[in-house]
């Protein structure tokens, strides 16, 4: 589908807050017989989305195929590409067109079950590195608007309030109760989170998986929960604890995992 530029930019924002990754190409300079011109635009999102046009012919067709790559490979970085028009794609025309292809990172949804200490300084970290975060905690005060800046915070039980976020996103829970923890972790696995973690000490843990294991999770469901959740750095203040909860997420953002 073609689109001005503008359109384009506003179908890469769509997809990117839902979460989806895609891959950005923009014509920067055009010499001699070429198609395409300065600032036109083609995106290729995870989910087939494409929208734009950078010229038409061999160029978009190679152009889609350099964006494939970059759509499939985490790690891929921004890098500017010349494509000749007469050898190395066959046009007649003859020119040459140089391109800006950058990855495009869909931000991932997180909702944090418990609104304390640590929450409070892991949020803001995860915001910063691509999660779009919600904090959700039942009690007076620790859920309201705004307590967090650039965090939405709301206030429930996470069966009621965690409905609206996306699944394919994460959920991490840290309440101030270990009962309220195993609640919102068992929540999490029918729901399908894709990354499920827990706030704890390693006793902890086992007992959280006793717990599963009690209750029917499967085998496959009681290996998906990651307790103690963080990097092992020696974390022991709310705030070191936030880095190696923040270090673990990108980590696992950064991992191949199939199209949304």
């Amino acid at each position: 589908m073609t689109a001005s530029a503008a359109g384009v930019l506003a179908v890469a924002a769509e997809r990117a807050a839902q979460g989806v990754r895609g891959a950005m190409a923009t014509v920067l300079e055009r010499h001699g017989s070429a198609p395409g011109t300065a600032g036109q635009k083609l995106y290729l999102a995870a989910d087939g989305t494409c929208v734009g046009t950078v010229g038409g012919g061999a160029i978009e067709h190679a152009t889609l195929e350099a964006l494939a790559r970059v759509v499939a490979d985490p790690l891929a970085k921004h890098q500017v590409r010349t494509f000749k028009l007469g050898a190395e794609l066959g046009m007649c025309c003859g020119g040459q067109i140089e391109m800006l292809v950058e990855p495009i990172e869909g931000v991932v949804p997180c909702l944090i079950v418990g609104g304390g200490h640590v929450a409070s300084a892991v949020a803001p970290l995860l915001v910063k590195v691509g999660f779009a975060v919600t904090v959700a905690d039942a009690r007076e005060g620790w859920g309201d608007e705004e307590r967090i800046p650039g965090v939405t915070c709301v206030s429930g039980e996470v069966d009621d309030v965690g409905g609206e976020i996306d699944p394919r996103g994460v959920c991490l829970v840290m309440t101030h109760d270990h009962s309220l923890d195993q609640i919102a972790i068992e929540w999490a696995l029918k729901r399908g989170f894709s990354f499920v973690g827990g706030v704890g000490s390693r006793a902890k843990a086992e007992r959280t998986r006793q717990r599963l294991l009690a209750k029917g999770f499967s085998e496959a469901d009681r290996a998906r929960v990651r307790m103690p959740l963080g990097v092992d750095i020696g974390a022991r203040l709310p705030d070191e604890i936030a880095v190696s909860i923040a270090a673990e997420m990108v980590a696992w953002r950064k991992k191949p995992r199939p199209p949304t």
